[in-house]
């Protein structure tokens, strides 16, 4: 069954609600722990309105987002990220992604995938690019 990808495509929408219990575990996965992330008695947290989402689990929620729209069609060559803004815990945020160009190489096709997440508000606070291949 082939799955052509075109300029414009929109990647499924990916929904997160991380909670404290997430981030203690993400925190114990990736070795990062600053009690930002988790502790919702350290004081920069009065600053940031609580604690907030680990940027990498960010970035990892773009993968999926990515993975998931392939649905082993294909695979991620390459995937980027940029934070640009904080998500709070328990709150939900969305990954969401458009093709912005689709080539051929060698037989499969090549898609770069623009790439975000963003709040409630819309405001996208993780950016990013993946490459995709796709054999034909």
């Amino acid at each position: 069954m082939s799955f052509e990808i075109a300029v414009g495509d929109r990647l499924p929408t990916l929904t997160k609600s991380p909670d404290r219990e997430a981030l203690v575990k993400y925190a114990a996965g990736g070795g990062d722990f600053n009690p930002l992330h988790f502790d919702a008695d350290f004081p920069q947290t009065k600053l940031t309105g609580g604690n907030i989402v680990h940027g990498r689990l960010k970035y990892a929620a773009m993968g999926q987002c990515v993975s998931d729209w392939l649905a082993h069609r294909g695979w991620i060559r390459s995937i980027s990220a940029q934070y640009r803004g904080m998500d709070l815990v328990s709150t939900t945020f969305t990954c969401e992604g458009e093709v912005t160009d689709v080539r051929e190489e060698d037989g499969s096709q090549v898609a770069t995938v623009r790439l975000w997440t963003a709040d409630a508000n819309g405001n996208q606070t993780t950016v990013g690019q993946a490459e995709v291949v796709v054999p034909t």
